[in-house]
């Protein structure tokens, strides 16, 4: 009997709601970036994570639709273990990650001495990853 494969995605998520950064008047998140990185942008605000940007989770769902009026709402994954995209350089298994391009992760630098007060600016832990595609992290 083989081992049997597990979807740790499916194992205790913590999940939050946030508004969305605007640009312009215009939401920085679209239906297109559910499922891709989000960062912290103001207060209880979130947009698509940049490059080295602080990770705060995943973009699991949206209030309305881009075709629809009113203003929308953001459910973010903050804990647990989720897949996210990735972008170079690549993430390696056991290390902490940091935003990339376009609402992607990457591998989060070194410790230096220009890091934040309060530590380096890197989360979670790479459980897997998927050739230069994606990632799964643990959101601790």
């Amino acid at each position: 009997m083989g081992i049997r494969d597990q979807n740790l995605e499916t194992i205790a998520p913590t999940l939050a709601t946030f508004s969305l950064s605007q640009t312009g008047g215009v939401d920085d998140l679209k239906d297109a970036d559910i499922g891709k990185a989000v960062t912290l942008t103001a207060n209880f605000t979130v947009g698509p994570c940049g490059s080295g940007s602080i990770l705060l989770g995943k973009l699991v769902a949206l209030t309305l639709t881009d075709a629809d009026d009113g203003k929308r709402v953001a459910t973010v994954q903050v804990g647990g273990v989720c897949r996210l995209p990735i972008s170079s350089s690549y993430p390696v298994v056991g290390n902490r990650v940091v935003g990339g391009a376009g609402g992607t992760v990457r591998q989060a630098p070194a410790l230096t001495g220009y890091d934040p007060a309060g530590g380096n600016i890197a989360r979670g832990t790479v459980l897997e990853v998927n050739g230069t595609t994606d990632c799964t992290i643990l959101l601790n």
